[in-house]
């Protein structure tokens, strides 16, 4: 129980103050006049004053509130590193049982875990939403057991009451790490690009520790490739991506011995492989609508460098016009088709047919192109049925249908067939069954391959095949054009043929049996194109080594997919059949693992304007005692906590120190005092 005097007027302050100086001036001029009674009378006023500056006693029945401790339990994934975690548990344990043994005094706990997605420990955050979470005048004092390595400093909060810094780890613990700085996220396929990257060691590094590191670089998990580097020096590395799409390129260095983690000695890098240019070779055996078609699709892509040519005169044009009077350029067949054939992604015939212009070794030698790596597309014309059809050369082999020598002049549909529907070349076409007729088709009889699309009668019209290490497409009409120009409602002209050239020139994205993943955080979507009906499932290997085996289930013709949540950062190595793939989740380099030796420096900035302390957890706890609030909160082997006194009302009664009965008594007495003491005179 407390009691305090308050004054609770009755009219406005101002009110009050201007009847007081109007007493104070009637008093001084009763006393100037020499009246005897004005002692009397100023005591009259004094008494009504009083009673308007209402004065009450005031009764508080107070309990006293328990005061607060925060501490906070940085359980991060660098707090997981040596023996930090038992080291700051035991910790925990024993200050809670000394501070919940203290009198009048609460604990609350806060653990911090990893920040969501890649933000390191987000201490910070977990201390503001404490203190909203607490009334600030009962907090006595925060501590904080870390090991220092705090990534949201910017968002600290206003203190109320001392921090403590309980720093884990050791005062010996060492770590190496690697750092990878400025890698693209694309790159030109078979061309190096430069990466910046440093191997760095930091904290107490033993004196046996040299000052070069094995490093090694392995690219889609394959062989690593070993180069000895310098320590504590910033290099640049060239690397060569050796195929288009996603390239995964893994650094690590070996783990030496004594260092405090092995978490920051391997950094992921994906880049994309794209290709400079594409170099085209198309050759239009005779001017035709079709073939302007071909010329405006691919010198409307940016991306490709296109060399035509068009036979304008044959050899057994004999018209007796003079060489020299002619304009037109010579077919340089010799370094087209012999010295500089592999400069090329990909070799068109338009409605080409034989006609003695290239010899049946420069065809011999695309063959060998094909085999080799090459793609050929044969953009069929009533010619391929013919006995001068380019069927009947060396490249026959390669092609994937031989003409029948019929041509069957007649309106249809082009259809795709069902494994067309289950290929990216022809999948999800826009209109499908609603395109304009052609008119023309040329018979042909599958001989290997897939046949995408149909036209007469279910007849073969676009085919596909994979011949050693190139491709080989077979278009058996010379009517596409007629989509472009918009005959019937037209169709997907320029989609189709632009899948097509791309799939020839071998582009990730329309790959008809691929595997392959797409990372979201830690989720990562596995995808499996095939042409198949049914694929296995996907058998996962972890960072660690361990495996797991998941189910697809297929989404769209052709196309199954899952969903895997990966456990941990790192590569991670897929297998369905004879299909693999690896995939990179998290960061390049954790950010829980950039820095993982314990230090004070980023937060002594805040500690030290509340006159707070940092302790090392191996050098022993200290001792807890109460300190006043301004006051130094930290010392050789103690901490300080600030005893707040907060307390809660529960009842309070006023008591007037001036009632009306005692007012209007005394003041009439002295007023009727006053009055007589004057009449005697």
């Amino acid at each position: 129980m407390t009691g305090n005097l308050l004054l609770d007027p009755l009219v406005p302050l101002p009110l009050l103050i201007a009847l007081a100086v109007l007493s104070l001036a009637g008093i001084a001029l009763a006393l100037w006049r020499g009246l005897s009674g004005w002692a009397l009378r100023g005591l009259a006023a004094l008494v009504l004053l009083a009673a308007l500056a209402g004065p009450v006693w005031q009764v508080e029945d107070r309990a006293p509130l328990s005061d607060i401790v925060l501490m906070i339990e940085d359980q991060s994934a660098s707090q997981g590193l040596s023996d930090r975690p038992d080291q700051t548990t035991s910790a925990a344990d024993q200050l809670a049982a000394s501070i919940e043994n203290r009198p009048n005094t609460e604990l609350r706990r806060i653990i911090v875990s990893d920040g969501e997605g890649d933000t390191g420990t987000q201490l910070m955050a977990a201390l503001t939403e404490a203190l909203n979470e607490e009334p600030r005048a009962r907090i006595a004092g925060i501590l904080a057991l870390s090991d220092g390595q705090v990534h949201d400093l910017d968002r600290a909060p206003a203190l109320p009451a001392p921090m403590h810094l309980l720093l884990s780890g050791r005062s010996d613990d060492w770590d190496r790490r690697l750092i990878v700085r400025d890698a693209p996220a694309f790159a030109i396929i078979g061309e190096p690009v430069t990466l910046s990257l440093r191997i760095e060691d930091a904290g107490a590094v033993p004196a046996g520790q040299g000052a070069l590191a094995e490093l090694q670089i392995s690219v889609d998990g394959g062989p690593p490739e070993r180069l000895t580097l310098p320590v504590g020096q910033d290099l640049e590395l060239p690397v060569t991506l050796p195929h288009g799409g996603r390239n995964v390129v893994q650094f690590s260095v070996p783990v030496a011995e004594g260092e405090l983690t092995d978490r920051n000695n391997t950094a992921l890098i994906q880049m994309n492989g794209v290709r400079d240019r594409l170099r085209v070779l198309l050759v239009s055996g005779q001017p035709h609508p079709g073939g302007r078609t071909w010329r405006n699709l691919l010198k409307s892509d940016s991306s490709v460098d296109l060399v035509h040519f068009t036979i304008l005169r044959p050899p057994e044009k004999q018209d007796g016009v003079p060489v020299d009077e002619l304009s037109l350029i010579a077919f340089p067949t010799r370094e087209l088709f012999l010295e500089k054939i592999d400069d090329f992604d990909l070799i068109i015939f338009d409605r080409y047919k034989r006609r003695g212009i290239l010899p049946a070794i420069y065809l011999d030698n695309v063959a060998n192109y094909v085999n080799r790596g090459g793609a050929v597309l044969v953009a069929a014309g009533p010619d391929f049925a013919t006995a001068d059809s380019i069927y009947r050369t060396p490249l026959s082999p390669v092609l994937p249908a031989r003409p029948t020598a019929r041509v069957i002049e007649e309106a249809y549909r082009a259809q795709v067939t069902e494994e067309g529907a289950r290929h990216p070349v022809t999948a999800e076409l826009d209109g499908a069954g609603e395109w304009g007729r052609w008119l023309r088709q040329i018979e042909v009889t599958q001989e290997s391959g897939h046949v995408l699309m149909s036209g007469v009668e279910g007849r073969p019209l676009l085919l596909l095949d994979r011949v050693g290490e190139g491709r080989v497409a077979l278009l058996a009409s010379d009517h596409a054009w007629l989509w472009g120009r918009g005959y019937e409602g037209g169709g997907p002209q320029l989609e189709l043929l632009r899948r097509l050239a791309h799939w020839m020139m071998k582009e990730p994205e329309l790959e008809e049996d691929a595997l392959w993943a797409e990372a979201q955080g830690q989720t990562m979507r596995i995808i499996r194109r095939t042409l198949e009906t049914e694929v296995g499932s996907v058998t996962i290997t972890r960072p660690d080594g361990g495996e797991d085996v998941l189910p697809m289930e297929e989404v769209s013709p052709g196309r199954f997919e899952a969903l895997y949540q990966g456990p941990e950062i790192g590569l991670y190595r897929l297998r369905e059949g004879d299909q693999n793939a690896v995939i990179g989740l998290g960061p390049a380099a954790p950010r829980e693992f950039e820095a993982t030796i314990a230090t004070a420096a980023l937060m002594e900035p805040l500690i030290t304007p509340l006159k707070s302390g940092v302790f090392r957890l191996e050098d022993g706890l200290p001792t807890i005692r109460n300190v006043r609030e301004g006051r130094p909160a930290a010392g050789r082997g103690w901490l300080g906590l600030t005893p707040r006194g907060a307390y809660e009302t529960r009842d309070v009664r006023r008591t007037p120190l001036a009632p009306a009965w005692l007012v209007l008594l005394l003041a009439s007495g002295f007023v009727i005092a006053g009055w007589l003491r004057e009449g005697r005179r």
